[in-house]
């Protein structure tokens, strides 16, 4: 194999050429600094967690496969992953989300010692994420607190503490995360179900749509008291409105429950994360002109 083979591998094994992941992790990540710092944050803690999120992002998604690796040749939509079809070691995959972990931590040096200590917590859950689908009835909400620790985190470092504010912040970006996965794995619910892996679509069972529906407006009216809490405008509340239509876009899409339709949906959450940002950063950059 040529080094840029290898390289090639390394990189679907990071799922640097599928960025979707990344981006359902940084959206929350970045609400959180502009709420934290009440408009733009220091830029110094911008560019570390936008770096940060890639890194760990990209981590996770190693951990995650070595964990499926004898898992992901038995679901269609995963059979040609690097571990599954052993282009890649087990122990290359190790020391390559080691790798990206310890990048992770030595960017992080420059801020707060809260910030350093919440990173062990957030390592901890990304590492430990993967083995949870094996003896848990909805892993996605275990995924729900490691996707959205980044929230307490960027309070952290923008304010060297952690409010009420990020903790129900948190709490609602985990409704989200539960949404958008269990569309996600309404894809591999038939493939999920001869291998016994545990997902929030086979828990919730016929009441799969339902459920996916249910957190999607527990998500948006937690942001509407978000908005409350913290006096945003028009603007946000426009957001979430466009957000909304966004997720009434979603219904359509998986309430036959079609496979392709259900992935579409999942990646449609891209735009409700950005929508919200955007939201958030407008009603902000007006309040504060």
């Amino acid at each position: 194999m040529t080094l840029t083979q290898r390289l090639g591998y390394y990189e679907k094994l990071m799922r640097l050429d599928k960025p979707i992941g990344i981006l359902l992790l940084l959206w929350p990540t970045l609400w959180g600094l502009w709420l934290a710092a009440n408009g733009f944050p220091s830029m110094n803690v911008l560019a570390i967690f936008i770096l940060g999120t890639i890194l760990m992002r990209s981590a996770g998604c190693v951990v995650n496969d070595y964990a499926d690796r004898n898992f992901d040749g038995h679901v269609e939509r995963t059979k040609n992953r690097p571990l599954a079809v052993r282009a890649v070691s087990t122990k290359e995959a190790l020391l390559l989300a080691a790798g990206l972990s310890l990048v992770a931590f030595l960017l992080i040096q420059p801020l707060n010692r809260l910030t350093i200590e919440l990173s062990f917590v957030a390592l901890f859950l990304a590492a430990s994420y993967p083995f949870t689908k094996r003896f848990f009835a909805m892993p996605q909400a275990y995924l729900g607190i490691a996707f959205s620790f980044g929230i307490p985190m960027a309070f952290a470092a923008q304010t060297g503490e952690v409010p009420f504010l990020a903790w129900f912040m948190m709490a609602a970006n985990l409704l989200w995360v539960i949404a958008y996965d269990t569309e996600y794995a309404m894809v591999d619910k038939v493939d999920d179900l001869k291998i016994g892996i545990k997902t929030s679509a086979i828990t919730f069972g016929r009441y799969d749509v339902a459920g996916v529906m249910l957190c999607h407006g527990a998500f948006l009216s937690a942001m509407v008291f978000i908005g409350l809490i913290q006096k945003l405008g028009v603007i946000y509340y426009a957001g979430l409105a466009v957000a909304l239509g966004l997720i009434l876009y979603q219904y359509r899409l998986i309430h036959d429950r079609d496979r392709g339709h259900c992935f579409k949906a999942f990646l449609h959450n891209n735009w409700v994360g950005a929508t919200i940002f955007a939201g958030i950063a407008l009603d902000y950059m007006i309040k504060n002109n």
